[in-house]
């Protein structure tokens, strides 16, 4: 739960993240190399989103019925 904590302030509330939130996750167990990895994906997610979004692209229906 604390690492999705950290991704979800990370993600929607990034101005708020403080020393606490990374004190949190090493808390529960986590070493700086995978605290590093959760921010990286989360922050990776956000650009990849927020890109896709900025552009107007439309992703296809994965879960179409039609067959190429």
């Amino acid at each position: 739960m604390a690492m999705l904590k950290y991704a979800e302030k990370l993600t929607v509330f990034p101005w708020e993240m403080a020393e606490e939130d990374v004190l949190a996750l090493r808390e529960v167990g986590f070493v700086d190399s995978a605290i590093l990895d959760i921010n990286q994906v989360t922050a990776y997610y956000a650009y990849a989103n927020r890109l896709v979004d900025g552009l107007g692209v439309e992703l296809e229906d994965i879960h179409s019925d039609k067959q190429d």
